[in-house]
């Protein structure tokens, strides 16, 4: 089993309460402590919280913003992103995160970013 992820600090961009708040148990469950945005102009401004660790994108999202925004301001801050989606493919800045189709049990969000983590540590080591 992977690491926990205590000390992490995880954006979970979901505008679905039931589910982001599902989501967001999962990774408290694995010690990280989590912000929540529902929207992605949110999520833009919570991308700039400076001990940010990682986050996890519903790739669905669309108010005036796109995914693609908040995935370059994270690629830009060197947080690494997993985003879930429906899509078989990503595109532009969202194509350098991890990809986990829908429906993704939240436990294996957790796990992928557990392993996302893990493999940033050993690159930077």
């Amino acid at each position: 089993m992977a690491a926990s992820l205590q000390g992490c600090i995880v954006l979970v961009v979901e505008d679905e309460p039931l589910i982001a708040l599902d989501i967001a148990q999962s990774f408290k469950n694995a010690g990280a402590e989590v912000v929540i945005s529902r929207t992605l102009e949110d999520a833009i401004e919570k991308a700039e919280l400076p001990n940010l660790t990682a986050a996890v994108i519903d790739h669905a999202l669309h108010d005036g913003l796109t995914t693609s925004d908040v995935c370059a301001k994270l690629k830009e801050r060197n947080v690494p992103f997993i985003v879930y989606s429906g899509y078989n493919k990503l595109e532009g800045a969202c194509a350098s995160g991890e990809l986990i189709h829908k429906p993704a049990n939240p436990q294996m969000l957790v796990t992928t970013l557990q392993g996302v983590l893990a493999k940033q540590t050993r690159t930077i080591n």
